[in-house]
């Protein structure tokens, strides 16, 4: 009896170990091919994103160019004499603009959508600053096309922080 109890465990034991070998390396080769699999997957999901993602930025930076105050002054000319309604109509532009490309910040980084939001804010502001400073719809044209000729446009810096988002892209 105590012949095939030996026997017994002589042939369960290296079957044991086997299987227990087999188990942990065909485990090890699932779980690698898993990974390989989710890093496919990312690596898909990525190509397919970029050029939404591209798309994204070119809106911006497009939306960037209208509301640039000295191509929009230039671009909508004022219906009458009211700087007030002048102002309005440009703002009201600006804001059309806005709306038309607002899901574009779902494709975009934090940091360029808040540099495009600051721009349109500063653009706005400074036009109603110069609207209270103009008596009529002219003077605030000319004022913006000279303010904004001294200075530096909230939306170049908008633009140059969407151009350097887009490299990190590609």
């Amino acid at each position: 009896m105590e012949g095939i109890i030996i026997q017994v465990i002589a042939y369960t034991v290296p079957a044991i170990v086997t299987g227990g070998v087999a188990y942990f390396m065909f485990g090890g080769l699932v779980k690698q091919d898993n990974r390989d699999k989710k890093f496919e997957a990312l690596v898909a999901k990525k190509r397919e994103s970029l050029p939404i993602r591209l798309q994204a930025y070119e809106r911006l930076l497009l939306f960037c160019e209208r509301i640039n105050p000295i191509k929009l002054v230039i671009r909508i000319n004022p219906i009458g004499e009211d700087n007030n309604s002048y102002l309005h109509l440009l703002i009201n532009n600006i804001e059309q603009e806005f709306e038309h490309n607002l899901e574009q910040q779902l494709y975009i980084s934090e940091e360029s959508w808040q540099a495009v939001l600051a721009s349109k804010f500063a653009i706005t502001n400074k036009l109603h600053q110069l609207a209270e400073e103009s008596k009529d719809a002219k003077e605030l044209r000319e004022k913006t096309l000279t303010e904004y000729s001294k200075i530096e446009s909230p939306t170049e810096t908008a633009v140059a922080i969407l151009k350097q988002q887009v490299k990190k892209l590609i």
